[in-house]
């Protein structure tokens, strides 16, 4: 816009034209997709000097007024966090969802992992980064320590002002990561923004009581494996004491809620982990055909409790909490989908579910 200036000199008048510039908004900035070191940042844990890396679209450093939404995903026993990355931002771009969401992808080192100075590494046994355990390097920091403080960040009105939810999701052993979370986390309730869990094609499930599916019906080994002819949960399950002399660890943690003697979950009491397995917004994801024993599938005794194939130990669980304890827990069976982390979350009926409006 150009605005006319009248300056009065001595005898004259003169007239001079100026341009006038309207404020301009200061630019969003871009999100970060591509799986390198570019897009990654260290959260701090403890106090630090302790550390652990994500990958992520925006800081979590940097004021966001465009920020709407959070998805947090969590990678599998490879601890591909890269890899995670990737399926969760190019889920997020069919979605639309790449303004608006800050998609994160958290890298739990173990195990033979090659560690930075001051970076947290858990232990390949035992009560593991996928249950909430204890780091090998800093024994005072859980795996879910290091969730903790990633939503903590996220819930932070000075960063993400008009943050409205927080998605954590995750696949396989991240999806056995998620499934413990949710029952066991302390920031659910405390952070002032709503918190949803996805959790998808675990190996097991945390049993908030001893008793299992029986072996009849969808529950029986053959036709567990022969359910990958529809794309409906199936739910002619009984339930009904087990056997312990077959398997004397079939209850304990992570598979049960017994003998929970270290880590994250260790001081709480039986009662608030089922209330809270109850209480918090959950979905569950299942492959259509994640039938067989592929992608580090579980074959131990505690897990073969469970059911023979990860689809009907996931069915029988949700069925189980639904029905037994007054849950309102979703499951959705993904058409044509195995145990693949690109096809279940790039799949056009699970977007709204880890992008809800």
């Amino acid at each position: 816009m150009r605005r006319s200036v009248l300056v009065a000199g001595v005898g004259m008048l003169v007239v001079w034209s100026v341009a006038v510039r309207r404020p301009v908004a200061a630019a969003a900035a871009s999100p970060c997709v591509t799986a390198t070191a570019g897009c990654t940042e260290w959260v701090t844990l403890g106090g630090g000097p302790a550390r652990s890396m994500i990958y992520r679209t925006y800081s979590l450093a940097a004021r966001n007024d465009g920020i709407r939404r959070a998805l947090v995903m969590v990678h599998g026993t490879n601890r591909n966090a890269d890899h995670y990355f990737s399926t969760a931002t190019s889920a997020a771009f069919l979605a639309g969802a790449l303004d608006d969401t800050v998609v994160i992808a958290p890298r739990f080192t173990a195990c033979n992992d090659k560690l930075e100075p001051n970076e947290v590494g858990w232990s390949c046994n035992g009560d593991s980064w996928r249950s909430g355990g204890m780091a090998a390097t800093t024994p005072m920091l859980s795996s879910f320590d290091f969730m903790d403080e990633i939503v903590r960040s996220l819930a932070k009105t000075s960063i993400f002002p008009n943050l409205k939810g927080i998605v954590v999701t995750g696949h396989s052993a991240g999806g056995q990561f998620v499934t413990r979370y949710e029952m066991s986390n302390r920031v659910h309730d405390s952070v002032g923004v709503p918190m949803t869990y996805v959790v998808a094609n675990p190996s097991s499930y945390a049993w908030p009581s001893p008793t299992r599916a029986l072996p009849v019906d969808d529950g029986a080994p053959d036709n567990a494996k022969g359910a990958w002819n529809t794309d409906k949960p199936h739910t002619k399950f009984s339930y009904g004491p087990f056997d312990a002399s077959a398997c004397a660890n079939y209850d304990r943690w992570p598979l049960g809620f017994q003998n929970r003697t270290g880590g994250y979950t260790a001081k709480m009491s039986d009662d608030q982990l089922k209330k809270q397995l109850v209480s918090r917004p959950t979905a569950y994801l299942l492959g259509q055909v994640d039938t067989l024993p592929l992608g580090g599938f579980d074959s131990s005794c505690p897990a073969m409790a469970q059911g023979a194939t990860r689809r009907a130990r996931g069915e029988a669980f949700v069925k189980y909490v639904n029905e037994q304890l007054g849950a309102t827990h979703a499951i959705q069976i993904v058409p044509e989908c195995g145990h693949n982390d690109r096809c279940i979350f790039t799949t056009d009926a699970v977007l709204p579910v880890i992008f809800p409006k």
